[in-house]
């Protein structure tokens, strides 16, 4: 999608601090950090959320949870916990339009998120 912010990093049209990539996937880091450890890991097919996700997507979504975790692991926040987000749509705080996960960690979570 041509005015995909994300679609345009994952093409390396515009920079982002890229932490993990494979020909699938791409995970950088947030710009604007909700915790000391805050990435951003999507399909670099755009997809733009979760209700888009088709049988055929089920492989990257697991995928991604999987690059997730080894970040988590490669920032030393694994074991202490993380968490995982995926917002879909506006009452959810969905901005961008394109799948990701946000990988929140390196702080204590509260609940409920709000």
């Amino acid at each position: 999608m041509s005015d995909c912010i994300f679609c345009k990093i994952a093409d390396k049209k515009v920079p982002a601090r890229i932490i993990y990539e494979d020909e699938d996937a791409l995970a950088f880091e947030d710009i604007n950090p909700q915790a000391p450890v805050h990435a951003l890991i999507i399909p670099k097919r755009h997809i733009a959320n979760t209700l888009d996700i088709t049988e055929d997507d089920n492989h990257i979504v697991g995928h991604l949870i999987q690059i997730a975790n080894r970040i988590a692991s490669d920032k030393g926040i694994a074991e202490r916990g993380f968490r995982l987000v995926i917002n879909c749509n506006p009452e959810a705080g969905q901005t961008v339009y394109h799948l990701h996960i946000h990988l929140l960690g390196g702080r204590i979570m509260h609940w409920p998120p709000g």
